[in-house]
């Protein structure tokens, strides 16, 4: 019985470790698809609040990230906005990923006391995978442009 609530201790705690679901990327991913079918074209934070359901706050606040990283451009004044800074083609996902300092799983760091050794082998192996995931996404990322997710669906 005290086997399974140590295991039950562990799963949990293994558990607690989040995988990010981050609206920034969506918001950013969404306008920049958007922003594809017509690169050219400025936006206002405003419109783009509306059509991502959200504020223009927001918008400035995570589309700025994507600016200091020369994604994307901004004009003040009346006919000011956003536009993309290269071409749709040039822009990949891992872009978008790094620029906003995106990271799928939150940094864990090992308690200093592990008294269990299952404990301390699922926590190192675990970090592993979680790490050899990360690699597997920002190389699909790297491989997906923006253009790409602009195209319609099959």
């Amino acid at each position: 019985m005290q086997h399974l609530m140590l295991h039950d201790a562990i799963t949990h705690r293994i558990l607690d470790w989040p995988m990010k679901r981050n609206s920034r990327l969506s918001l950013a991913l969404h306008t920049l698809g958007h922003m594809a079918g017509d690169p050219e074209r400025m936006r206002t934070s405003a419109e783009i609040a509306k059509h991502n359901s959200t504020n223009p706050v927001v918008v400035r606040r995570v589309l700025g990230m994507l600016r200091e990283a020369h994604l994307l451009e901004s004009e003040k004044g009346h006919a000011g906005g956003w536009r993309l800074a290269k071409s749709p083609e040039a822009i990949s996902l891992a872009d978008v990923y790094v620029a906003l300092g995106e990271q799928m799983f939150q940094d864990q760091r090992k308690p200093e006391k592990m008294e269990c050794s299952v404990e301390h082998g699922l926590f190192d192996r675990v970090s592993s995978v979680f790490a050899e995931v990360e690699t597997v996404l920002m190389e699909r990322f790297s491989a997906t442009s923006i253009a790409d997710i602009a195209k319609p669906a099959d």
